[in-house]
């Protein structure tokens, strides 16, 4: 998945290391293989080139379509799967960065091809309608789901104390070595540009059998004539999102759905994204950016979830003044 993955657990019995690291090993591959754009011998890779008709997909990538579809759905498109073509016009796909926005034609044409009703899942038979030149792309939703099968493996080998990290996507389960919770930060979306004592704040929690996905802009973007374009594309326009939600995490039950929902949230923008989170009782935190700082509020349910040291307001109140007089691009 062009990333890194980790591993950190405390158990009772020493298990077998290098068996653990096989079966782990082997589940990334297979799901790489399946929903990679980046390996064009991948299944996605072979139906974004497919004609028109329908294609068999295996359950693992029927189960992340259908959740990816659902969303898409209830976000109205702002959250998509099948921009594909667009992903790699504005330069973040396979095909490698831009250096200048792509022209307003090719937009517009790869826009009229993209669209997730375009596309029909067949759950009952496990089938995908290609309507011809639709480009699936699951990187919002795939690196979740790899998280949620790396647990799966580590339940079944009996431990119940553990921590697994892909490309930055969290699940822990049981306790740290302590006897308490894990405790994992959420950083600052500009901690390097922030003149502080402290050149990397950061928002401390405590996670517990749960799943946590960050989206930010800030994390991979270009900048063209002094404008700044983000990786994430907003599936309504084809566009890179341009709201002044600057970052977005989600804790979940799921690492897929955090990871999924990270993005639509953030597409969605600050008021919007924040509606949506309230109507769907989701655990938010949310970093908006003002004319000279941010603003860092969070939903019940992420007060409720992320323990007691991320609900001390004098410690958001902390990270909110570390903002101040930051320079953004």
């Amino acid at each position: 998945m062009g990333t890194t993955w980790s591993v950190q657990f405390s158990a009772p019995t020493s298990p077998e290391f290098t068996a653990l690291q096989v079966r782990l090993d082997s589940r990334l591959l297979e799901i790489n293989a399946q929903m990679s754009t980046w390996d064009t011998r991948s299944l996605i890779s072979k139906i974004n080139a497919a004609e028109k008709g329908w294609y068999a997909v295996p359950d693992e990538f029927c189960t992340v379509l259908d959740a990816a579809l659902t969303l898409a759905e209830q976000t109205q498109g702002a959250f998509d799967p099948t921009l594909g073509e667009l992903i790699n016009l504005w330069g973040f796909g396979s095909m490698g960065p831009v250096a200048t926005p792509p022209h307003g034609q090719a937009l517009r044409t790869a826009l009229l091809r993209s669209g997730w009703r375009k596309t029909v899942l067949n759950r009952q038979h496990q089938a995908l309608w290609q309507p011809g030149g639709v480009h699936f792309d699951f990187s919002s939703i795939a690196k979740g789901y790899a998280v949620d099968e790396m647990a799966r493996i580590m339940d079944d080998a009996g431990i119940d104390h553990y921590l697994v990290e892909l490309g930055g996507e969290i699940k822990a389960r049981g306790n740290a070595h302590t006897l308490h919770a894990w405790r994992v930060d959420i950083m600052h979306p500009h901690a390097d540009n922030l003149e502080s004592k402290n050149p990397n704040p950061a928002l401390p929690i405590l996670l517990k059998n749960a799943s946590l996905a960050t989206s930010g802009d800030y994390l991979r973007n270009f900048t063209h004539n002094r404008i700044q374009y983000s990786h994430t594309l907003d599936g309504r326009t084809g566009q890179p999102i341009a709201n002044k939600l600057a970052a977005v995490s989600v804790i979940h039950e799921s690492a897929m759905q955090a990871d999924a929902l990270a993005t639509a949230i953030q597409c969605l923008g600050p008021e919007n994204g924040w509606k949506f989170a309230l109507e769907h009782a989701l655990a938010v935190l949310f970093f908006i950016r003002r004319q000279d700082d941010y603003e860092v509020k969070f939903t019940p349910q992420f007060k409720d979830q992320a323990g007691a040291e991320c609900t001390h307001q004098a410690r958001i109140e902390a990270i909110a003044r570390q903002s101040q007089n930051t320079l953004l691009n």
